[in-house]
C-alpha cells in the first residue's frame, strides 16, 4: 500500500499556526489539496496569503467551528474549490487551567466545545459528505479518513488540566466509538496522541527556561523534543492506503513519554 496522499482533498482545522499548520503543509508538499481552517483570520492570511490563490492547492477559511452554520460553510467552501474531501484532520486544540475547587472554573464547558464537539460535529458532516460520494464513485475500498489530534494528557493526572485532559480522554474514546460506527461506512477514523512537540508556541515558553527544557528532556526516554514534522508523518500514513486496515488507533507520538512519566512533571 502507498503512503501517497496526492490529488487528495483534505480539510485540516487548527492550522493557522502550530501543529495543526505544519500538518497542513506537509499535505499541500504530498500533492494533496488543502484546506486550511481557523478561527484566527489574520494568522491564516499572515501564514499563508501567498499561498492561497484561487488556482492553487490551498485555500484558507476563516470561522469559528463550534456553530453549526460554520460547519456547513466550511464544508461547501471545501467542496466548491476541490469538489470532493477525501480527508479530514481535526487539529483545532485550545488548553486552559483549571481550577478544580472554582464552582465558577468553565474551563471544562469551553474546552469539552473545543476539543470534543467541533471535531465531532464536522466529522459527522464530513462523513456524510463523504458518504455521498462514494454512492457516486461505487467503489469498494476505504472512501475517506479522519484523523483527530488528541494529547498524552488524556493518559496523565494533573488536577491544574483537568478540563484539558478530559477532554482528550473523550476525544480519544469518541474516536474510538466513531470509527466502530463508521467502518461499514468504509470510513477510518484515528487519532494522533503527541507529547513535546517543538511548536511555535513551546519555542517561546522554553526561550530562557532551561529547567522547563530539562524537565521535558529528562520525562522522554529519547531525550528530545519532536519535531512538528513527526507529528505530520504520522497524521499521513493514517490519512494514507498504507493504513487502510486501521481503525479505531490512538497512536502516541511521544518519544516513549507516556512509559515513563511522573504525574509532577511538565504539562508540555
Amino acid at each position: 500500500m502507498s503512503f501517497s496522499i496526492s490529488g487528495k482533498t483534505a480539510i485540516v482545522t487548527g492550522a493557522a499556526n502550530g501543529v495543526g499548520l505544519a500538518i497542513g503543509r506537509h499535505f499541500l508538499d504530498q500533492g494533496a489539496n488543502v484546506v486550511f481552517a481557523d478561527m484566527d483570520e489574520e494568522a491564516l492570511n499572515r501564514e499563508l496569503g501567498e499561498l492561497a490563490k484561487e488556482e492553487g492547492s490551498a485555500r484558507i477559511f476563516a470561522g469559528d467551528l463550534r456553530k453549526k452554520l460554520t460547519i456547513a460553510n466550511l464544508l461547501s467552501a471545501t467542496v466548491q474549490a476541490f469538489d470532493r474531501v477525501d480527508i479530514l484532520v481535526n487539529a483545532a486544540r485550545q488548553v486552559l487551567r483549571t481550577d478544580p475547587l472554582d464552582p465558577d472554573d468553565t474551563s471544562m464547558d469551553e474546552l469539552l466545545q473545543q476539543n470534543l464537539f467541533s471535531a465531532l460535529r464536522l466529522s459527522q458532516a464530513v462523513a456524510r459528505k463523504m458518504i455521498k460520494q462514494a454512492a457516486e464513485d461505487d467503489g469498494e475500498g476505504p472512501i475517506g479518513s479522519i484523523v483527530n489530534l488528541s494529547s498524552i494528557a488524556a493518559r496523565r493526572t494533573r488536577p491544574d488540566l483537568m478540563a484539558y485532559s478530559v477532554s482528550n480522554a473523550a476525544l480519544d474514546q469518541m474516536t474510538r466509538s466513531f470509527a466502530v460506527a463508521m467502518a461499514e461506512k468504509r470510513i477510518r477514523v484515528n487519532a494522533v496522541a503527541f507529547g513535546s512537540v517543538m511548536s511555535a508556541s513551546l519555542k517561546g515558553e522554553l526561550k530562557g527556561d532551561e529547567e522547563m527544557r530539562d524537565i521535558i528532556l529528562d520525562s522522554t526516554p529519547l531525550n528530545r523534543i519532536a519535531n512538528p514534522s513527526e507529528v505530520s508523518d504520522a497524521v499521513q500514513y493514517l490519512a494514507s492506503d498504507a493504513a487502510a486496515f486501521v481503525t479505531g488507533q490512538i497512536i502516541t507520538v511521544d518519544g516513549g513519554r507516556t512509559l515513563v512519566d511522573a504525574a509532577s512533571s511538565s504539562a508540555h
